[in-house]
């Protein structure tokens, strides 16, 4: 390892975890409580699944630790129920149960076991896929049409897997512009796909202004998805 190096390694890391923590469902929970309250207004799952989310990967996290311990590095991740599995397994036998343990959490509605048989990789692959994890959800953000609060990415060996609720055609841009990006081996989407209508009815109510009362008239066109 090339020591001199560290300090610019480490800033990048620093930058990446900045950004991944914005952009991270599990942000609205650790930041004040406006934000609160605006984080979740503009996720496209519903409060309950959020809070269901972070339950399922908090408990899964433990119940895989406490019964797989050195047999596996796993990572949990959840959106709206649906769980990705990702990290590395000693045998297919361990990748089952693994699975078998998180189809035991309350509240998960599917699993996508997308653990490997296979030796836990060294620090450099992690320090890469954080990296890779960080460019994706800048490009989302620099892409401008994206809307990267409703997007979760996770990297595992060079893989990038896509979770989320969102349009056809915001899948599609989402998997160009990961695709395009540096480091990228292969993109597996886990997208829950809404159609336009869907949207609509789940963007939220326009804000009314000071000084307006309950009945007043004001005439309005629908309401768009939220932009980030």
């Amino acid at each position: 390892m090339n020591l001199k190096r560290l300090p610019r390694i480490g800033t990048t890391l620093l930058a990446t975890v900045a950004l991944s923590t914005l952009m991270s469902a599990c942000a609205p929970l650790v930041i004040g409580g406006a934000a609160v309250g605006t984080l979740m207004a503009v996720d496209r799952r519903s409060s309950g699944a959020q809070v269901d989310d972070q339950a399922i990967e908090l408990r899964a996290a433990n119940r895989l630790r406490d019964t797989l311990g050195g047999r596996a590095n796993v990572s949990v991740n959840s959106y709206n129920r649906q769980v990705l599995l990702t990290g590395e397994v000693n045998s297919e036998a361990t990748r089952a149960e693994a699975e078998k343990i998180v189809a035991g959490v309350d509240n998960v509605r599917s699993i996508v076991n997308e653990l490997k048989v296979m030796n836990s990789p060294g620090l450099s692959q992690r320090t890469s896929d954080s990296l890779i994890t960080g460019r994706v959800k800048a490009g989302f953000v620099d892409a401008r049409d994206l809307p990267v609060t409703n997007i979760k990415v996770t990297t595992a060996n060079g893989v990038v897997y896509l979770m989320g609720r969102v349009t056809q055609k915001e899948a599609d841009r989402a998997t160009e512009v990961a695709r395009n990006t540096d480091g990228v081996q292969r993109v597996v989407r886990i997208f829950e796909v809404l159609s336009e209508e869907e949207l609509q009815r789940l963007a939220p109510a326009p804000a009314a202004q000071p000084g307006t009362s309950g009945t007043g008239g004001g005439t309005g066109s629908g309401t768009e998805a939220p932009r980030q």
